[in-house]
C-alpha cells in the first residue's frame, strides 16, 4: 500500500480564523464526503433560507457551530451579524444580563447600561450552544423572547424588538431533559422547529481521510512542508480508530504527530493513539471498553444492591473530584449538562445547601 498525499477534499465548511473559536473543544473543519454527511449539507441547505428556529444535535466536537454559521452563510440573514454563546461558560448570575442586557443602576456594577447579546444580533443569527445547560427560570424568559420577539433589559419595563434568528445546540437529549423536569416542553417545541443531527464522527468513517488530508495540509504548510505523507500503518490506524473527541481530537492528533515525526511521512506511532483491542462487542467501541464491561460482568454475578445507583454515584463522585469540584469541567467531562450534574450532586448528598450551589 502506498502512502496518502495530501488533497483537499471536495466539499469543506472551515471557521475563517479557527484560534477565535472560544473552547478547545471546539471544531474547526467539516467536510462533506461521507453519505451521512452529505445528506446532512442536504437538509442544511433546504432549512438555511428560512427564518426557522433551528436546533443542532451532536457530540460534543462534531462542529454545531460550523454548522450553525453554515446555516447564516446560506441564509438571507448573511449581511447580519453571526454571535454564538456557549450557555455553560457564563455563570447564572450573568447570564440573564449578558443575553437580554441591562439599564444602569440595574444591580451592583452595573454602572452603564448594556446591550445583550439579542439586541447585537440584531438583523442577524444568534448561536446558543449546550442550550440544556440554560437554568430553568432563564428557559422561562428565553420562552417570551421567542414567542413575542423582543427582549426586556435586567432593571427595565420597557420592552426592545429584535428581529434575530434563533439557532441552538446541545450534546444531550432534550427530550429526556424535559421528562426529567431540567427543561421546558414548551420552550423545548418551540426550538424543535427545524433540526440538525450531527452524527458523531465514528459514524461517518467516509469523512476521516478527507479531514486528516485537510489538517495535513493546514499544518504542514504552516510547519513548512511542501508535502506530507501518511505512512500504510498510519492510514489504517486512523480508519480502526473510534475518534471519541471527533473531528476536534482528530485535529489535536494530526497537528500534534507533524510536530514529532521525522522527514515528511507520519508514521502510526507519530498518532500516539491507543493501542488497538479485538473489541468484542462492536468495532467502534471506545477505548477502555472492554475493562469497563469486565467490571461490570463482575458486579452482575455479584448480585449487588441497587446496583445502577451505585455505578451512577460513583462515576459522578469519581469525575467531580477528578474536576476539583468544579461542576462545569465535570458536566464537560462527562457530556452531560452542568443541571444533571448539580442534580446528581445534591441528590448523593455531595452538595448540601444552598450556598453550594454555584
Amino acid at each position: 500500500m502506498s502512502t496518502m498525499s495530501v488533497h483537499e477534499p471536495t466539499h469543506i465548511v472551515a471557521a475563517s480564523d479557527p484560534h477565535k473559536l472560544a473552547l478547545s473543544i471546539r471544531a474547526s473543519c467539516l467536510v462533506f464526503e461521507d453519505a451521512a454527511s452529505q445528506a446532512l449539507l442536504e437538509r442544511v441547505r433546504l432549512i438555511a433560507p428560512s427564518d426557522a428556529t433551528v436546533l443542532i444535535i451532536g457530540e460534543t466536537g462534531t462542529g454545531k457551530e460550523l454548522i450553525a454559521r453554515h446555516i447564516h452563510d446560506l441564509s438571507e440573514r448573511r449581511s447580519g451579524p453571526f454571535i454564538a454563546v456557549n450557555c455553560a461558560a457564563i455563570s447564572e448570575s450573568l447570564m440573564e444580563s449578558e443575553l437580554f442586557g441591562h439599564e444602569r443602576g440595574a444591580f451592583t456594577g452595573a454602572i452603564a447600561p448594556k446591550t445583550g447579546w439579542f439586541e447585537a444580533s440584531q438583523g442577524g443569527s444568534l448561536f446558543l450552544d449546550e442550550i440544556g445547560d440554560l437554568p430553568l427560570p432563564l428557559q422561562a424568559k428565553l420562552l417570551r423572547v421567542v414567542q413575542e420577539r423582543e427582549v426586556v433589559r435586567v432593571g427595565s419595563r420597557q420592552s426592545v424588538p429584535v428581529d434575530v434568528r434563533l439557532i441552538a445546540a446541545t450534546n444531550v437529549k432534550l427530550d429526556e431533559a424535559v421528562a426529567a423536569g431540567r427543561f421546558r416542553e414548551d420552550l423545548y417545541y418551540r426550538l424543535n422547529v427545524a433540526t440538525v443531527s450531527l452524527p458523531p464522527l465514528r459514524e461517518r468513517p467516509g469523512d476521516i481521510l478527507p479531514l486528516v488530508r485537510h489538517f495535513l495540509s493546514q499544518y504542514g504548510t504552516k510547519l513548512g512542508y511542501s508535502t506530507v505523507d501518511l505512512a500504510p500503518d498510519a492510514l489504517r490506524a486512523v480508519l480502526a480508530y473510534p475518534w471519541p473527541g471527533n473531528i476536534r481530537e482528530l485535529e489535536n492528533t494530526i497537528h500534534h504527530a507533524l510536530l514529532i515525526c521525522s522527514g515528511t511521512t507520519v508514521g502510526a506511532d507519530d498518532l500516539r493513539l491507543p493501542t488497538p483491542r479485538s473489541h468484542a462487542t462492536s468495532p467502534t467501541a471506545a477505548p477502555g471498553a472492554l475493562s469497563l464491561e469486565a467490571a461490570l460482568q463482575d458486579l452482575f454475578e455479584r448480585d449487588t444492591h441497587q446496583l445502577y445507583r451505585l455505578i451512577d454515584e460513583t462515576v459522578i463522585r469519581t469525575a467531580y473530584d477528578y474536576c476539583e469540584k468544579n461542576q462545569l469541567r465535570t458536566a464537560r467531562l462527562l457530556g452531560i449538562s452542568r443541571n444533571i450534574v448539580r442534580d446528581r450532586l445534591f441528590r448523593y448528598g455531595l452538595l448540601t445547601s444552598q450556598k453550594d450551589r454555584p
